[in-house]
């Protein structure tokens, strides 16, 4: 995939958002969380060979807290193990994955703090 692809790409996902990741993006958006910019469907470059670029697009990115989130829906059954795979090249580029079910979307409050404690390490002794 070249530059101008990936741009598409980006810009196709950020237009066709499920309504969970609506939901969560209206919440985390505009530093709304301790202060943390997210961008939606933001490339991040693993691979590169020539004009070849390898990319992942997670539903969110926190560059500051190296921090993708990603809403799951059903779809992610089928693909654990692409997931997995991914997870692991991003977690060997220091970037941390949150997996967020729809479902889990209906408890709010707990969602945010489960982002809460991914941006604020410091917030797991106790509910901050």
């Amino acid at each position: 995939m070249n530059y101008h692809e990936i741009k598409i790409v980006s810009r196709k996902l950020r237009l066709n958002q499920t309504p969970g990741e609506k939901r969560l993006w209206s919440l985390i958006r505009d530093r709304q969380v301790d202060g943390f910019k997210f961008l939606r469907q933001h490339p991040i470059l693993y691979d590169r060979q020539g004009n070849d670029l390898n990319i992942f697009i997670p539903d969110f990115y926190c560059p500051k807290a190296r921090l993708a989130i990603e809403v799951d829906g059903g779809i992610h059954i089928k693909r654990k193990e692409k997931d997995l795979h991914r997870e692991k090249i991003l977690a060997s580029m220091n970037i941390t994955v949150l997996r967020i079910s729809n479902d889990e979307l209906l408890d709010i409050e707990s969602v945010l703090y489960r982002i809460r404690i991914k941006l604020n390490p410091s917030l797991r002794a106790g509910r901050g």
